[in-house]
């Protein structure tokens, strides 16, 4: 079996003065990797890394310019995990070309980019791992995130198609679909009631999949409710029905309650 083990590892996560960011962070400290931190807080982050005995590398993802930095600053990256995201939420109309932008700069390309830059040398070490942080949103669309949804459409088809480029190399790719996430992380923030019988998961739990992705190299782990996941997988079979249920179900309500509790986070 391939796979990275943990414990001195020189792990890359971005995304760390986030919410899950953070808890994974910790998770990789404890467990012993070599610890590169990244975000755009440069007060939060260097708190951060201080505690952990980590490296932090304050970094913007919409600015390429910014992404190609950390790229050469992490050259001898083991592991990168790409965690950072933004919500993108509302209705395309409600959305700034600036917010469009930024989203698909932040939840696409720079991971892509960062990918890109890191993969030479790990290949030449025959050993690396690529863990992309989805959503269920990449599986299953719905109204009031058409960007968001793209970006992380274009995220899990990425790493499930690199996933079978490199297959024998040495260097695993994994994607992580993950539900709503409660206690941290862009969900978490907006305080919105789920409808019923839509459950969460823990930050815990998507930092226990990160880590078994990359020490077990899982090509996908989805980290939500059992009905969640499935309901998600079966509107890629019928995303008309899936829409509609969506809509009866309360999921337009949620949508623009989404779009008013995250438009600071554009």
């Amino acid at each position: 079996m391939g796979g990275v083990a943990i414990p001195g590892a020189r792990v890359l996560l971005t995304g760390a003065t986030g919410g899950l960011g953070g808890v994974l962070a910790r998770r990789l400290a404890r467990d012993g990797a070599r610890l590169t931190v990244s975000g755009r807080r440069a007060d939060v982050l260097e708190a951060l890394a201080a505690d952990l005995g980590a490296r932090a590398i304050v970094a913007d993802l919409a600015d390429r310019g910014d992404v190609a930095a950390l790229a050469a600053a992490a050259a001898q990256t083991d592991v990168l995990i790409a965690c950072a995201a933004l919500p993108g939420s509302g209705r395309l109309q409600t959305l700034e070309s600036i917010h469009v932008d930024r989203a698909l700069e932040v939840n696409l390309r720079a991971p892509v980019a960062l990918a890109h830059a890191l993969l030479p040398g790990m290949l030449a070490r025959r050993r690396g791992a690529l863990v992309f942080i989805g959503s269920l949103a990449g599986t299953a669309a719905t109204a009031g995130a058409s960007t968001y949804s793209a970006s992380k459409f274009g995220l899990r088809g990425f790493a499930l198609a690199l996933r079978a480029e490199l297959a024998g190399t040495g260097v695993g790719v994994s994607h992580i679909r993950a539900g709503f996430i409660r206690e941290r992380g862009m969900y978490a923030r907006t305080e919105i009631a789920l409808p019923r019988g839509v459950g969460s998961r823990t930050p815990g739990q998507v930092t226990d999949a990160v880590i078994a992705a990359i020490e077990r190299d899982r090509g996908e782990v989805t980290v939500a409710p059992p009905a969640l996941g499935i309901g998600a997988s079966l509107a890629t079979l019928a995303p008309g029905f899936a829409a509609w249920a969506t809509r009866h179900s309360g999921g337009d309500r949620l949508a623009l309650e989404f779009e008013e509790r995250q438009a600071d986070q554009r």
